[in-house]
């Protein structure tokens, strides 16, 4: 299983926020933006904040994709 944040970007988009602007909304550090693009793991508080900033749900900025196996 592999984390997806592509729902969280289009949301940016639809608000016309850019990634600083998150950044200061949510109160997290640019690391954890950059961490969030390459689709690597963040603590639950980073989420947390990112939701309360944009008034939304956990749903509406990620999800859980299969990754699929090569087979051998």
């Amino acid at each position: 299983m592999a984390v997806s944040y592509k729902k969280l970007w289009k949301l940016l988009i639809d608000r016309d926020m850019k990634k600083k602007d998150l950044c200061e909304a949510a109160g997290i550090s640019h690391a954890s933006v950059a961490k969030l693009g390459k689709n690597e793991n963040v603590t639950t508080d980073v989420l947390v904040k990112i939701c309360t900033a944009l008034k939304c749900d956990i749903s509406d900025i990620m999800e859980i994709k299969e990754v699929e196996r090569e087979k051998a």
